[in-house]
């Protein structure tokens, strides 16, 4: 008794520095964005510019690159709650992302550290790089996954963590933290489409990678400035292992018979002091609730929690197991929804590439991978319109508080998604046309003619991407963050991040098959060097037939889903109602 009265008194003695932990946490926030994403945005450009890469190979390679450092987020989480905690996982990330930075920068600055340029004095042809330069780059790449797996399910909690939850001041200051963090995130993404893209394209890519770097530098000193000002919160152990006892205890009595009215003769303890909601019975999943059947061999502790985590566990964690499991048919449709922005962010780049880019009279040329800020512009100017208008009409029609469920946010996202990649190829058959019948004078070495269609062609394209984005994405995040159990909301930030990872390499495998399938056949690789020799449109229109295919399958899934702690949806939308403090952050 002595010792939880000193626990407790050791708990009110938390110091929460709020407002004073701001400047170095946005801080560490701002220019941690305008790092990685100045790096990574361009990426695919540099690989085939500088590195000679393929355009085929070097689509692999960010594929790959953004696949596993989305995949690494799972780790980094569970190494974060289990054993490291969020202050000591971001600062050894923040300092891999710096490392990898600087080995990046290094590799377009110093020129043995990369192949000579296409028609130089060096070489006539353009030869890709040796062994020791690949090994190079991707050890600056390893060294952003590692920064990505730890930053990204941690940032926005370990801010969080520097308020007081229970206090009003504590609740305005995280309203606050929040509106900054998602401010800085579309700053930084909108400096790096378009002042750092048009350096590293335009002037000097050691220099268009050293400022991301550099800026990377002062994240990462920003973030260890305010170490006596931050609430540390030291890790309490995994989540997972509650569920890992669910599958054991439920495998190990596979042979028994649910009880009639489970609800009254299962294992029905609750943990004290657990910040999961309480969640009902349910009749999913059957399996699962055997690990809360009680046979003679298990033991009952005199406060009423088992004697044996791994044999019997209570409802409650068997339910919590049961959310994990429902999410995963939607994560799914997620995956395929996201092979949509992945070809927005690799093949519309070279689009952008073999078109007229040039802006008036001038001679001014926007950098390709400028061009995606037309994606985020639309999801920016989108969301305050959908937010003030859109669902205050939807409420009048649907009685919903939200207007619309998150699973029907999704599906309209992903109906986007199929016009997003029909409009994509109509205009990808427009350009390639004019390249063959109308190209401009000159022809780029690495590619071929260049077409007289204004890249501005591609705005309805990445507009609709956009508008796609603000659906399906934000529907996606929301959905995860609701539907996990509470503990386990870095988990759920870490499945839409590998939800994300798993569409780059289906995106990687699409392109490797197609290439392989299409490079012998008669009308020629629809992936080519050149895509005017090539049929990326077609392309385009099989990503569409896919995505319609996985709109019936999302359907079918939600008509089937049962939302977090209710049997039916409208019970779900009056617990979203009580959480309505918690909503307006997500």
């Amino acid at each position: 008794m002595e010792k939880k009265e000193k626990k407790d008194e050791s708990e009110t003695e938390i110091k929460y520095s709020g407002i004073k932990a701001m400047p170095f946490v946005i801080g560490n926030e701002t220019f941690e964005k305008l790092g990685t994403i100045g790096t990574s945005m361009n990426l695919l450009v540099y690989l085939t510019t500088v590195f000679n890469m393929r355009s085929i190979t070097a689509t692999n390679l960010v594929n790959i690159f953004n696949g596993t450092t989305n995949f690494a987020t799972l780790l980094g989480a569970f190494l974060c709650d289990t054993y490291f905690g969020r202050y000591t996982t971001l600062g050894f990330a923040s300092v891999s992302s710096f490392l990898g930075m600087l080995v990046i920068t290094l590799t377009a600055a110093i020129s043995k550290l990369h192949p000579p340029h296409c028609g130089s004095h060096e070489s006539d042809t353009c030869t890709g790089p040796t062994p020791w330069q690949m090994t190079l780059l991707i050890s600056g790449l390893g060294l952003l996954v590692v920064g990505g797996g730890g930053i990204r399910p941690c940032n926005l909690a370990f801010g969080a963590d520097q308020f007081n939850p229970s206090t009003e001041s504590g609740k305005r200051g995280m309203n606050s933290f929040f509106n900054w963090y998602y401010f800085t995130f579309s700053f930084a993404v909108m400096t790096s489409f378009t002042l750092i893209i048009y350096v590293q394209s335009n002037v000097s890519w050691a220099i268009g990678f050293g400022i991301p770097a550099f800026l990377m530098f002062l994240s990462t000193a920003f973030f260890f400035v305010g170490t006596k000002v931050y609430v540390i919160v030291k890790p309490e152990g995994s989540p997972l292992t509650s569920v890992a006892q669910v599958v054991v205890a439920a495998i190990k009595k596979r042979q028994l018979k649910i009880p009639e009215q489970p609800e009254k003769n299962l294992f029905d303890h609750v943990r004290s002091k657990s910040i999961n909601s309480k969640l009902p019975y349910t009749n999913q999943f059957r399996f699962v609730s055997k690990a809360a059947i009680i046979s003679p061999e298990d033991e009952i502790n005199p406060e009423g929690s088992a004697a044996n985590p791994w044999r019997l566990c209570s409802i409650q964690q068997a339910e919590e197991v049961k959310c994990l499991i429902r999410v995963i048919p939607i994560w799914v449709a997620g995956i395929v929804y996201q092979l949509t922005v992945v070809q927005h962010l690799t093949y519309a780049v070279f689009q952008a590439l073999q078109s007229d880019r040039s802006l008036g009279n001038g001679g001014f040329k926007i950098p390709a991978a400028s061009y995606q800020v037309f994606s985020m512009l639309s999801l920016t100017i989108w969301i305050p319109i959908y937010d003030r208008i859109i669902v205050p009409l939807l409420r009048r029609l649907t009685g919903k508080e939200s207007g619309i469920t998150i699973l029907q946010k999704i599906g309209v996202g992903i109906f986007l998604s199929i016009i997003t990649m029909f409009v994509s190829g109509l205009v990808e058959e427009r350009r390639r046309t004019w390249a063959l019948t109308k190209p401009i004078v000159g022809i780029d070495p690495r590619r071929g003619s260049i077409s007289s269609m204004s890249a501005l062609w591609l705005i309805p394209q990445l507009t609709l991407s956009g508008l796609s984005e603000a659906f399906a994405v934000i529907g996606q995040i929301e959905f995860f963050y609701k539907q996990f159990p509470e503990n386990m909301r870095s988990i759920g930030a870490s499945f839409f991040f590998s939800g994300m990872a798993g569409a780059s390499y289906l995106s990687s495998f699409l392109v490797s098959i197609t290439h392989q399938i299409t490079g012998g056949g008669t009308n020629g690789n629809w992936l080519a060097q050149d895509l005017n020799k090539g049929r990326l449109d077609y392309f385009y229109y099989t990503i569409a037939v896919l995505e319609a295919i996985n709109l019936l399958y999302f359907l079918v899934c939600a008509k089937w889903y049962k939302y977090k702690g209710t049997a039916q949806q409208e019970s779900a939308e009056v617990n979203m109602k009580s959480h309505g403090n918690v909503k307006s952050h997500v």
